[in-house]
């Protein structure tokens, strides 16, 4: 069951739009590695601005997310790759559909 969710949104600074694309492609195993992470996506908004979209079970996962090595990736590269902070959001699922 999927209850809460992430959805976090980066503005990408000018020139480094394919190396956020490239940075969070590299983050796919990362999330595949994590099993609290029911569902992961990361996406392009806009040709600067990118995002990921993921869904937990509960609050404890989300949590485990958010500290482990997505998270501290994100912000041990802000400064190099992003116009400002990472925006993240914490969001209540209130229905879904995933395979399985």
């Amino acid at each position: 069951m999927v209850n809460v969710g992430l959805l976090v949104t980066v503005e990408a600074k000018p020139g480094k739009e394919a190396e956020v694309e490239k940075f969070l492609r590299d983050a796919l195993p990362l999330a595949e590695g994590e099993p609290a992470t029911v569902a992961w996506f990361a996406i392009r908004l806009s040709e600067s601005t990118f995002g990921i979209f993921d869904a937990f079970p509960d609050d404890a996962g989300r949590k485990t997310h958010l500290s482990g090595p997505i998270g501290q990736a994100l912000s041990e590269r802000a400064d190099e790759l992003f116009a400002k902070p990472p925006s993240i959001e914490q969001l209540d699922v209130l229905a879904n559909k995933l395979p399985g």
